[in-house]
């Protein structure tokens, strides 16, 4: 099955560029990244519940957020700050996953108006390095991030 959410990774480079229509107003799509609760309903899957520790949706502000198992084991712990913060169109921020040997990520997503029932996402992922951002590839992440944006459809397009 092809997945919905598109990763583009050039070789030899450093960065990535994740894209994704959703069937959802700009404005519901924006608020699916800057919720803590509606982020952690599409963060969650089966096998573990997401849980945002700290948000704070304004420049300078940070985040952190963690996953667990059903046996209450953290599997995913994640943190940054937010650098830039334009409402429903843009925000740049620093991603760093615990754990991961993957270093700190520099993160701009935008947000674009399609048509008033219809957006797309585009993040562009800039790792330290080429070897870095290879890690992460090698890693179940596009279809980890596809099925938290198939999650994320679903979710908000019951608040439509």
């Amino acid at each position: 099955m092809e997945l919905k959410t598109k990763i583009n990774a050039e070789d030899g480079k450093q960065d990535l560029t994740i894209t994704r229509e959703f069937d959802l107003p700009v404005e519901l799509l924006f608020k699916a990244h800057t919720e803590p609760e509606l982020i952690e309903q599409w963060m969650s899957n089966p096998y573990a519940t997401a849980k945002m520790l700290k948000f704070e949706a304004k420049k300078h502000g940070s985040y952190q957020q963690e996953s667990k198992d059903s046996n209450g084991k953290v599997v995913f712990k994640a943190n940054g700050t937010f650098h830039e913060f334009i409402p429903n169109e843009k925000i740049t921020r620093t991603f760093e996953m615990e754990n991961a040997q993957l270093g700190v990520q520099l993160e701009l997503i935008t947000f674009e108006k399609l048509t008033d029932t219809t957006s797309k996402l585009t993040t562009h992922v800039i790792y330290e390095s080429g070897t870095l951002r290879d890690r992460q590839l090698k890693m179940p992440f596009a279809q980890g991030l596809s099925m938290a944006h198939d999650r994320m459809q679903e979710i908000m397009g019951k608040l439509k």
